[in-house]
């Protein structure tokens, strides 16, 4: 081998010298089958052929939501260069569960785009286009601006202020939203989205929608599990929580327009 060639055969080692790499397909559902998922539902379906600007799933556990985030971040980092797509969960270890079945996903197809940088919370392409995954505290999202996609997972349980924090993150981006999570109580920014915030692509995905959980699962959880917990685990209810003295419906009633306040807000 020529020294010529033995310098090339080390730099494609290194990644900087692309080998011969499998095209990136840029439709998300042939992108989903190139990274295993052979049988996706009929919800899944219709999310990876959205272009919505604001999604939000609201779906049982075990349902394959972070899966489909993580098919849709990916293809994003790999298809367009110099995609920043973060990725948000209440704690750091939730933020790395998700990024790890990217990861997964971008070993499986061979590393079509070369990494300059591979982490445990975040790799940084080639082409540009970075994804890193952030504990969802205010302070860790702050630096960050011009995100293409930000996928807030385990969304009921993040706090509200994050929320806030990171939608001006896309008003110069107009880059995409994705909310997804299992119902936490009637509280909080998800349950508010879900229940009357505007511009949003609804998702309510039940277990009984999922194929791949079987009845006789259902039927033992339903037998052992509290009725609440049971409804907010696999049916998508949003329950209230155990420590509301006055439940959201009983709170709802007692307030009236018709009825002057005793006392008027501080302007």
């Amino acid at each position: 081998m020529s020294t010529a060639s033995l310098r090339a055969s080390v730099e494609r080692l290194k990644g900087r010298i692309p080998s011969r790499r499998t095209p990136i397909p840029e439709d998300r559902e042939e992108f989903a089958r190139a990274v295993g998922l052979r049988e996706l539902d009929i919800w899944q379906r219709r999310l990876l052929r959205s272009e919505a600007p604001r999604v939000i799933l609201n779906c049982s556990r075990q349902s394959g939501k972070s899966t489909m985030a993580g098919v849709v971040a990916l293809h994003r980092a790999l298809l367009v260069p110099g995609s920043l797509v973060l990725i948000l969960g209440p704690s750091e270890r939730q933020a790395k569960e998700l990024f790890t079945k990217v990861a997964q996903a971008y070993r499986l197809l061979g590393h079509p785009v070369p990494a300059d940088s591979d982490r445990k919370l975040g790799v940084q392409l080639t082409n540009g286009s970075r994804i890193e995954a952030l504990p969802g505290t205010e302070k860790t999202i702050r630096g960050f601006s011009g995100a293409a996609l930000l996928v807030v997972d385990e969304a009921s349980r993040v706090a509200d202020e994050l929320y806030y924090a990171v939608r001006p993150m896309l008003a110069v981006s107009g880059g995409r939203l994705l909310l997804l999570s299992t119902p936490y109580g009637k509280r909080g920014a998800f349950f508010e989205q879900w229940e009357s915030g505007m511009g949003w692509e609804r998702y309510e995905v039940p277990a009984t929608d999922c194929p791949r959980i079987p009845a006789s699962f259902l039927a033992e959880e339903r037998a052992t599990l509290p009725a609440f917990i049971y409804r907010q685990e696999y049916e998508c209810s949003f329950e209230e929580t155990e420590d509301q003295v006055f439940g959201f419906d009983l709170v709802n009633t007692a307030v009236t327009p018709e009825v002057t306040p005793l006392f008027e807000e501080a302007s």
